[in-house]
């Protein structure tokens, strides 16, 4: 007679207990909670659906670092650890196809993501499940094979020895240049760089892939500058320094791609994206205009002056912001939030923000006209504060009087124009309208308007890139343009929910202050502001943290406080 193994903690007594349930109500997954050994590695059920319909069930397998086996110089570092637990996240992806499991793998960016970490060598494996359940009973066979023969496999390719050593170190290695290179830009006067050879176009809006037959990026000779890597060695490409930068050239020539590409550079990319060596500082910001926002107490002052019905900008609320007042208060919200470096294209912008030209000075007296624009004061937010911005401009010759550099693109080729652009510069009676970039306002958040709960339940909840729901209310993310995976999302509505209850959010404290802390409790990875969810997110920026606060519409400001 066959021995009953299905009260065994282990592998073969969960593959038992499987048996024994099948066909049983689907409910009596929850008996299957709990940690079962592999050898090597153990299988924590941390939840079981209740439901088929319902979310679906949590795996988290803990594999010791002696069966992984892999060495020490492979994750001595944070940077070489995400890098390993991402390429090893797409060798499970590939593993799983087909299977009832999913595992969070991502796109074309390395992100800190929860679904996979390295510490000490050990991996944490988080994997999603939808438990077979025809009818509400339980199929204990397909179920057996997924959990029993299917899972271990998977974990089992995730060995050293079942990897193509080589292949493994080059992407590695590729991670670590690209963030050696993001380091190296403040202290040589950079905000960006563009690797000769990069691929910047992408097949689609929907296919961030490289385009087959794009064009490789070359930098003009008077940009060239290069920089020493620790795996690569020496690379050359352009940079781009500190101070105003505009991108010109002739509509779909390659402006915007660029800009994209520089906005997406706050990333690490895969090996083969075409992205790797495109790297913009980590406290970089897109900025652009978004029609029927909420503002929740900012100072614009800096950009909108009187307004007719008296309403006092250096301390604006409105439930529905214009272009133009909802660009100004993204503007201030980001610097609030420690930007460094700006990105605004055109074609996203506000245009009466952006430009007045002296034709429309003329005519519009300035004392019916409460905006200031952009071209004003983009030189005393750097000179004043030490904040740098690349513009995509084609449609405004009155920004070159502004620039430090002009870069032509032409047929997705890259020229310095900035010389011929001097040349141009207009000595118009156009007349400037700031004589200064005040200091930003600093907000004081009320911690209660941050609560994430929903009929007495903590909800958090993320659909797609374009929109978080927290608490009551739901965030529209879609022009949060920086904001590249689902996961994301999910960190951000996280992250607020753990300023919100640890008391990082207090009330006496500002928005930047909160990121500061925010940021230090991440430190040493995803799991900071897990506070027992059980789903796949990734580490979020300070930045989409911040612009997701913004954008809550039930947030209150307790007072501002002086920069």
């Amino acid at each position: 007679m066959a021995r009953d193994r299905s009260d065994e903690r282990t592998l073969t007594g969960l593959g038992a207990k499987l048996s024994q349930l099948d066909g049983q109500s689907y409910g009596r997954y929850k008996s299957l909670q709990g940690d079962w050994d592999a050898g090597g590695y153990t299988v924590g059920i941390r939840k079981a659906q209740t439901d088929p319909f319902a979310p679906a069930s949590r795996i988290e397998v803990r594999v010791s670092a002696e069966h992984a086996g892999f060495p020490e110089e492979l994750w001595h570092t944070p940077v070489r650890a995400r890098a390993l637990a991402d390429r090893l996240l797409r060798v499970l992806g590939t593993q799983l196809r087909g299977s009832l499991l999913r595992a969070d793998v991502g796109g074309q960016q390395v992100l800190d993501r929860s679904a996979l970490r390295v510490s000490g060598g050990a991996l944490t494996v988080r994997l999603g499940i939808d438990l077979p359940g025809p009818r509400r009973r339980i199929d204990g066979r397909g179920a057996r094979k997924a959990l029993c023969e299917q899972l271990p496999r998977a974990i089992e390719s995730l060995r050293y020895d079942a990897l193509d050593p080589d292949e493994l170190a080059a992407f590695v290695d590729s991670v670590e240049d690209t963030d050696a290179l993001r380091k190296a830009l403040p202290e040589r006067g950079l905000v960006a760089f563009v690797a000769d050879g990069a691929m910047l176009a992408r097949r689609s809006g929907t296919d961030d892939r490289p385009l087959a037959d794009g064009v490789p990026f070359e930098s003009p000779e008077s940009l060239r500058t290069t920089v020493d890597l620790p795996n690569r060695g020496t690379v050359g490409g352009m940079g781009i320094a500190e101070g105003i930068t505009l991108i010109v050239g002739g509509g779909f020539h390659g402006k915007s791609t660029l800009l994209r590409a520089l906005e997406h550079g706050v990333y690490d990319h895969v090996p083969g994206d075409g992205r790797e060596l495109v790297v913009s500082r980590s406290a970089t910001a897109k900025i652009r205009s978004e029609d029927g926002r909420s503002v929740e107490r900012v100072d614009v002052s800096a950009f909108v002056g009187e307004l007719p019905t008296g309403a006092d900008t250096r301390d604006f609320s409105t439930s529905n912001a214009s272009g133009s007042t909802s660009q100004a208060a993204t503007t201030i919200e980001a610097l609030e939030a420690g930007a460094e470096v700006l990105l605004i294209d055109e074609d996203t912008a506000a245009t009466n923000l952006m430009i007045r030209d002296a034709r429309m000075q003329e005519l519009v007296a300035k004392g019916n006209e409460p905006l200031t624009p952009f071209v004003d004061l983009v030189r005393p937010l750097y000179t004043e504060h030490g904040v740098s911005t690349v513009l995509v401009m084609g449609g405004s010759g009155d920004y070159l009087d502004t620039a430090d550099r002009v870069i032509m693109m032409a047929s997705y080729h890259a020229e310095d124009a900035t010389e011929r652009a001097q040349q141009l510069r207009s000595g118009t009676d156009r007349t400037v309208e700031a004589n200064g970039f005040p200091a930003v306002a600093h907000r004081v958040c009320d911690p209660a308007s941050l609560s994430p709960e929903h009929k007495g339940k903590r909800k958090v909840k993320q659909r797609g890139i374009d929109t978080l729901t927290y608490g009551d209310t739901d965030i529209d993310l879609r022009a949060v343009e920086q904001i590249v995976d689902p996961g994301q999302v999910m960190g951000i509505g996280l992250a607020l929910a753990h300023g919100a209850e640890t008391g990082l959010v207090d009330g006496r404290r500002t928005v930047a202050e909160f990121l500061d802390l925010l940021e230090a409790d991440l430190a040493d990875g995803a799991d900071a502001i897990r506070h027992g969810f059980l789903g796949d997110y990734v580490v979020p920026r300070r930045f989409e943290v911040a612009a997701a606060l913004a954008r809550l519409r039930s947030l209150r400001v307790a007072r501002l406080r002086d920069g």
